[in-house]
């Protein structure tokens, strides 16, 4: 097992984040068997005090979660020299078999943490607390996720072995292979490329009407989570041939070396802000008709359906930028 304060430090958090949430978990069974804001019983007024402490808890647990995504692909991207055959994260997170469903993992928890972070928000500032039922709810579809992602993460951790020869990028982002990676790898340029700019389209045109129609909530989350996938999807099949300036490195980590100039990071980081305020913007909308949220919500709403477009252009102008830059002639 290899050791560094990036491993000690993404350990501590997956177990203070899990441990956090499944002591969590108990208040919510009660918030959801008992809580009654029209009661004034001993156990009503202890619960609202309770939850003060418990969502503060549980607020910061999340708020570590999220940054926890970004310092485990870094972990893996400074690990690659500590294995012979991995020229980046993808070789190290196929050291082991748990590697992958590891990030997979975290990246359903970003999503789920950033809705319940803003649904938390909103619910605080309805002095009736409209939202706790709902929030409390979400926590439990959380909670066995980040247990899953402590047992993956210190799994993969502890089977980390320098002497494994791993497979590099160029091999499992082949034509040549099986699997998502492959599949994704080999897709046409030309029907990707009009797709990726196909759902920029849309994606803007909703969050526009979206804007003043809080009913288009829905259509717009689904195309913010639509979108990300796309993305992702595009920079495999194409954008990235245009930042290696070669036509059979499909890799999406190598992004994320210095010999590109880190521009994976300003790809990646806008692009999950952009999905993540998308989709939480979509469901928050949904409870605007709610009485002590009505003059709150819309205007929240706003700011994440604004935070989301804007997310969303700067993946684009930047992956325009270097699609245009690049001396790769990929479509002619």
């Amino acid at each position: 097992m290899l050791i560094t304060p990036s491993i000690i430090a993404l350990q501590l958090t997956a177990f203070s984040v899990t441990g956090t949430v499944l002591l969590a978990s108990g208040f919510a069974g009660r918030i959801l068997r008992g809580w009654d804001i029209n009661s004034g019983s001993e156990q009503q007024l202890r619960l609202e005090r309770q939850t003060y402490l418990i969502s503060t808890l549980v607020g910061f647990a999340l708020g570590a979660e999220l940054l926890s995504l970004l310092l485990f692909i870094h972990t893996a991207e400074s690990l690659s020299s500590q294995f012979v055959g991995a020229m980046c994260a993808t070789g190290v997170l196929n050291v082991n078999a748990f590697g992958f469903p590891t990030l997979w993992l975290k990246i359903a928890i970003f999503f789920l943490a950033t809705l319940w972070l803003l649904l938390n928000r909103a619910d605080n500032q309805g002095y009736d607390y409209p939202l706790i039922r709902r929030k409390y709810g979400l926590l439990l579809a959380i909670a066995p996720l980040t247990a899953l992602e402590l047992a993956a993460q210190t799994a993969y951790f502890a089977s980390l072995k320098p002497d494994v020869i791993t497979s590099c990028c160029g091999s499992l982002f082949s034509g040549d292979n099986r699997g998502v990676a492959a599949e994704l790898a080999g897709l046409p340029p030309q029907a990707t490329l009009w797709l990726f700019y196909g759902m920029a389209g849309m994606t803007l045109i909703l969050g526009l009407s979206f804007r003043s129609r809080l009913a288009l909530g829905p259509l717009f989350a689904a195309s913010s989570l639509m979108n990300f996938g796309v993305a992702i999807a595009a920079i495999v099949a194409f954008l990235s041939l245009y930042v290696y300036e070669n036509p059979n490195h499909h890799c999406p980590f190598c992004l994320l070396k210095a010999g590109y100039d880190y521009v994976g990071y300003a790809l990646y980081l806008p692009l999950f802000v952009g999905a993540a305020s998308g989709l939480s913007a979509g469901v928050i909308a949904a409870f605007g008709s709610i009485g002590s949220l009505q003059a709150l919500i819309p205007a929240q709403v706003r700011r994440l359906t604004w935070l989301a477009l804007g997310s969303f252009a700067g993946f684009y102008l930047l992956a325009t930028l270097l699609i245009l830059r690049s001396k790769l002639v990929l479509l002619g």
